[in-house]
């Protein structure tokens, strides 16, 4: 167990921005995994944008790699083309 005030505090700090994080990355998930199973193509394209904003968060903040979310965005946009 912590016994510094500064380390109490940083205990604190990273439980709620694992708690953030963990919120935002599985609220991405969710969409893309909405996006994928649609097969409605103008509900799609509507989703997209928010997608993409939200997978470039995720890698500013270093949730995810910014490899990783060129390479989903990538994917996403060839699939709504596709549909």
């Amino acid at each position: 167990m912590a016994n510094h005030k500064s380390a109490l505090k940083r205990i604190r700090q990273t439980a709620k921005r694992t708690l953030r994080n963990k919120y935002q990355h599985k609220t991405t998930r969710n969409v893309i995994k909405d996006i994928r199973n649609s097969t409605d193509k103008k509900e799609a394209q509507k989703l997209l944008p928010t997608v993409s904003s939200m997978l470039d968060k995720l890698a500013k903040n270093n949730i995810i790699h910014k490899n990783k979310a060129a390479n989903l965005k990538s994917s996403l946009t060839k699939h709504v083309a596709s549909l």
